[in-house]
């Protein structure tokens, strides 16, 4: 993480009016970060107190204390992602990242956000979820000019009510959505004022990522922006598995996790070996009585959820969409299913023309996982990641949860992998094995009442005249 000035000059600026060259010297630097780990929580240095979200492969923005207000800087730029180790893509985000660094506000705060637009286009911001003046909802035409390339733009508000919100914007958004350009911004309550929210309980683990999808040929860095359908790139916080970081927490730890949906379908967002209930969506606090156990939650486009559960269940447990084609890294959907399909003898035959062919998907596609065919440059495969017994068989949204009894209260490092008791274990069976085929009431492959074609028996063909 570095600072870094862009420009130079210049001093106080008001709410949607570009900064002038002079005034720009009074503006806070810009905290900038690269490395796509996930980053240690930030406790706040001054302020009111909090207890820190950690954004999964991500981070949480410093601030400037200016009078009372809390100032921030975001910086609408290109940037290049690491989705995967070797897999980069060209991006459109803030502050060297996408998505940008999380905002983290306590309710009754005075913040002002400057927004420096260093894109090849016109942007705006706006703060999705939260209570403001109309002037500072960032709708561009709407309620502000559009942030010119170049130009600096305030917002001033007032954190109004605690919860888990987004930032993106509202200017040419299908281009600039499709290129990675959103955030967190977190909310907390205000217990030194207020006392104990009566709807947010105290959690020891506080997590938070955004599901964004991305059209990316094999090959190639970025994203096709016009796509509605068709995505190829499944994310937690631009990240695909297995380069997901693994959500950590010690047995007993109430543990809070925040969703936030920016793409273009909605998500079964499932958790294994726990049940959860929905405490929080962008709209605020979900009242006690309208929450219910779950395992799952879908996420639809645009809306936050925020679940929380008790980490009881030590291991290691999956944490993803239930979409099966969201657990897929980069493929197309226009492949041929070839499942039973007879390539006894023909791969040789096809390899004498083409010598890299290789044959896929006869069996299914779990060869995957293992499979080492050549991939275009700067391409990720479809299925990867090794768990400890062998290719875990899955890629885009999909990472783990990862419950330990000795657990640090501020380690999130991932402790490795889980070693199940004695007896705990599903087990191959070592007795007799089945013998005799389960009845079948057709032939495989045949549905009852099909028509059925057969070569007619030499001279009772077709009559010729």
């Amino acid at each position: 993480m570095n600072r870094r000035n862009f420009f130079t000059g210049a001093a106080t600026a008001v709410a949607a009016a570009s900064v002038s060259r002079v005034a720009m010297a009074a503006l806070p630097e810009p905290v900038l970060q690269s490395n796509a780990d996930t980053a240690a929580p930030l406790t706040p240095p001054n302020g009111r107190p909090y207890h820190p979200v950690v954004t999964l492969n991500g981070w949480t923005t410093p601030w400037r204390m200016n009078a009372g207000v809390k100032e921030f800087h975001l910086v609408a730029e290109p940037v290049v992602r690491e989705v995967a180790p070797g897999f980069f893509v060209n991006m459109w985000g803030y502050n060297g990242q996408s998505p940008g660094p999380t905002i983290e506000v306590v309710e009754g705060d005075q913040v002002r956000i400057f927004v420096t637009n260093r894109l090849p286009e016109a942007t705006t911001i706006h703060w999705h979820g939260q209570r403001l003046p109309n002037g500072m909802d960032g709708v561009g035409g709407l309620n502000q000019p559009h942030i010119p390339p170049g130009k600096t733009f305030v917002y001033e508000f007032t954190a109004r009510r605690p919860g888990t919100f987004m930032y993106h914007p509202h200017s040419d958004e299908m281009v600039q959505m499709a290129m990675g350009m959103m955030g967190l911004w977190i909310t907390h309550p205000n217990v030194q004022a207020k006392g104990r929210h009566p709807l947010i309980a105290d959690v020891q683990r506080d997590y938070a990522f955004l599901l964004a999808a991305y059209a990316v040929e094999p090959g190639a860095m970025t994203p096709r922006i016009n796509e509605m359908t068709d995505f190829n790139i499944w994310t937690f916080n631009s990240r695909a598995f297995p380069s997901i970081t693994p959500l950590v927490a010690k047995q007993g730890d109430r543990v809070r996790i925040r969703v936030g949906n920016l793409t273009m379908t909605n998500h079964p967002i499932h958790l294994h070996g726990h049940e959860f209930e929905v405490t929080g969506t962008d709209g605020g606090s979900v009242p006690k009585s309208a929450r219910w156990p779950e395992v799952t939650t879908d996420v639809a486009v645009g809306q936050m959820r925020q679940i929380e559960l008790i980490a009881d269940e030590p291991g290691d447990w999956a944490l993803h969409c239930h979409k099966s084609h969201h657990t897929m890294g980069a493929m197309g959907h226009n492949v041929p299913t070839m499942i039973g399909v007879d390539h006894r003898g023909l791969v040789g035959k096809i390899q004498k023309i083409v010598p890299d062919y290789m044959l896929m998907g006869e069996r299914g596609m779990g060869d995957m996982g293992a499979m080492e065919m050549p991939l275009p440059d700067n391409t990720f495969p479809m299925m990867t990641g090794q768990g400890p017994y062998g290719n875990i068989e899955m890629g885009g949204m999909f990472t783990s949860f990862k419950v330990r009894k000795h657990l640090g209260a501020n380690d999130y490092g991932d402790p490795g992998w889980y070693t199940q008791p004695r007896g705990t274990q599903a087990y191959a069976w070592q007795g007799a094995p089945l013998e005799a085929q389960a009845p079948r009431p057709t032939p495989p492959g045949q549905a009852p009442g099909a028509p059925s074609v057969r070569k007619p028996a030499a001279g009772h063909g077709p009559a010729h005249h």
